[in-house]
């Protein structure tokens, strides 16, 4: 429930704590939830079990793990999180963000280490979120996190060639710029059997995305390499002969080594997993919001996340955060809820009982195979190109963050490339100090008083073709998020959303991404999306993020806008086309 005070004459509407951590499973129980909604849900739910399968093996050895640890961390974990969470289409489990700090905390300090750090990382997560602090995490600006994502595709693939290659290297580096010198002197260990296994599944999951896309591609491909190299007997290393295969039952709960001496140690590893789970778990909860319509209740999420990351831990898992890529599935294939993810994990938990023994036969190159493909779809080439050419301060976070995050350390590359994104916004606030010092970053009633409201036009409210939204002040990566949560608001009553930008100072590259999904929601849901008055430099950077017709429309103003979109006579369209996009230089 909301709660509504009074402060000086205004209501407050800060929400409840039941409104804020009630998790998404109640709501979707709350609305009905019959046989029909089960059917779909138990369906979206074994296609992600499908995608999941290779992939935890795949990311949990990659991890210094075993195949069991991922497995166990997608069942335990991936099922917390649909249970508690705040959002509806949420899929957790191991995820290929974290290889390298897992990797990092398992050579470091061993793998009772790893899940002591896990541990921990959950109790902050959960922390984090019953102090409302999930908010904050949206604050990462958008170079930001495509920068350290694309470091880590490069970190990841970097550690499967020599599996990919099948090298004989006693002791391979950690560090890249030692890895690669190492890699090359073994360069003459090549197992042709294993190069030609590892590029002939690579080949069948980019030959069945193109001509199968909807068929599950990763796990056919490691399946036909299972089969090839136990009917061929190749030789090459496979789960069995590495580990020994993977138990066919999961394994008691046990707390880990809780020494003041040993939470010491891997307190720093603990940290970067709950600064990364956040943000990850948080941006695929974002992901799932722009492909459903929907909001997710971030401090919720962080709660289950860090529930989830305990529960991972007591059975020798590892770090549990949501997982874009099954999350995107889980959609696609029509879950209506949460129960999709928890089905998903029953389904997995089914194939260690009573399939467990096939898992022995899987090749260690297509499952390196399978993280190759993961690895190049981590980089979002089309991001990276956009910010390239929205300026130098955008391209600067963009490179220090990447080129950190491969070099030196994950959390000091976020924290870096923040620090630079708050500086790049310093810089350019400083660029129009006048307008600053007038108006409100986001506009509030406080602000709102000191300065007369504009006219109110009762014509306009009261349409009910339209809905106008005006923006006041800067929009920027700190100001997306409260501004987001009001243009998602579109009505499905509504044939027209004006957004007027006359009162925007500055616009970011988060606020333009913002901008983009909001006219891919608006185009979902049929809804003409206009924006109105922006400046020139302006609706030079919406241009660069793709914001062109026939997804947007550009206007002069606001009544040019309503003119055009209800068909206005030629003199009204001729005076309006001069608001029309100008072209990028």
């Amino acid at each position: 429930m909301t709660k509504k005070t009074i402060r000086h004459g205004q209501h407050d509407d800060t929400p409840g704590f039941a409104e804020l951590f009630t998790p998404k499973l109640f709501t979707v129980l709350r609305e009905g939830y019959g046989l029909r909604h089960l059917r779909t849900d138990a369906l979206a739910g074994l296609t992600v079990a499908i995608v999941a399968l290779p992939l935890s093996m795949a990311i949990a050895i990659a991890s210094g793990a075993s195949p069991a640890q991922g497995l166990y961390t997608a069942i335990v974990g991936g099922f917390l999180v649909s249970l508690l969470g705040g959002s509806r289409f949420q899929i957790g489990g191991p995820a290929g963000a974290f290889i390298v700090l897992v990797a990092g905390t398992v050579a470091l300090h061993g793998m009772e280490g790893l899940i002591l750090a896990t541990f921990l990382s959950g109790l902050m997560l959960a922390a984090v979120g019953f102090l409302r602090l999930g908010t904050f995490i949206k604050f990462i600006p958008f170079p930001v996190t495509v920068g350290f994502t694309a470091g880590i595709a490069v970190i990841i693939f970097a550690s499967q060639i020599r599996e990919l290659f099948g090298l004989s290297l006693p002791h391979e580096p950690g560090e890249l710029l030692e890895k690669i010198p190492a890699l090359w002197a073994a360069r003459e260990s090549v197992t042709p059997a294993t190069l030609a296994l590892s590029l002939a599944t690579i080949a069948l999951i980019l030959w069945l995305r193109r001509w199968r896309p909807h068929w599950p591609g990763m796990l056919i491909a490691v399946v036909a390499a299972s089969m090839s190299a136990a009917l061929l007997a190749l030789p090459v290393e496979t789960i069995g002969s590495k580990f020994g295969g993977i138990p066919s039952s999961l394994p008691a709960p046990r707390l880990p080594d809780l020494s003041m001496a040993k939470v010491i140690a891997v307190l720093p590893a603990a940290l970067s997993f709950t600064l990364l789970g956040a943000i990850e778990s948080l941006l695929s909860a974002v992901v799932a919001d722009g492909m459903t319509g929907r909001r997710h209740r971030s401090n919720c999420e962080l709660v289950a996340q860090g529930v989830a990351n305990c529960g991972s831990a007591l059975v020798g898992g590892f770090c549990v955060t949501g997982t874009i890529a099954r999350t995107a599935t889980n959609v696609r294939a029509g879950a209506h809820g949460p129960i999709a993810g928890m089905l998903h994990a029953l389904f997995l938990l089914v194939f260690i009982l009573a399939a467990a023994p096939l898992a022995a036969f899987i090749p260690l190159a297509a499952l390196a195979g399978v993280l190759a493909i993961v690895a190049w779809n981590m980089i979002e080439k089309q991001a990276i190109a956009v910010l390239l050419r929205s300026g130098w301060g955008e391209a600067t976070v963009l490179g220090t963050t990447f080129f950190l995050t491969i070099f030196r350390d994950l959390t000091e590359a976020i924290i870096v490339g923040f620090a630079l994104g708050s500086v790049l916004f310093i810089h350019r606030m400083s660029r129009i100090t006048e307008v600053a010092t007038q108006t409100a970053f986001v506009s509030r009633d406080e602000a709102d008083a000191a300065r007369p409201r504009e006219t109110y036009d009762r014509h306009q409210a009261s349409d009910p073709e339209a809905v106008i939204f005006r923006i006041n002040g800067a929009l920027f990566f700190g100001a997306t998020a409260s501004i987001g949560s009001v243009l998602d608001r579109i009505q499905d009553s509504h044939k027209v959303l004006i957004v007027d930008f006359s009162a925007v100072p500055f616009l970011d590259s988060t606020g333009a991404n913002m901008i983009e999904g909001l006219a891919y929601k608006a185009g979902k849901r049929g809804v003409t999306l206009w924006l109105t008055g922006a400046r020139r430099d302006i609706r030079r950077a919406l241009l660069t993020h793709g914001l062109r017709r026939p997804r947007v429309h550009y206007a002069a103003n606001v009544e040019d806008a309503l003119a055009r979109s209800r068909g206005a006579a030629p003199g009204a369209r001729k005076a309006a086309r001069k608001a029309e996009p100008l072209p990028v230089s």
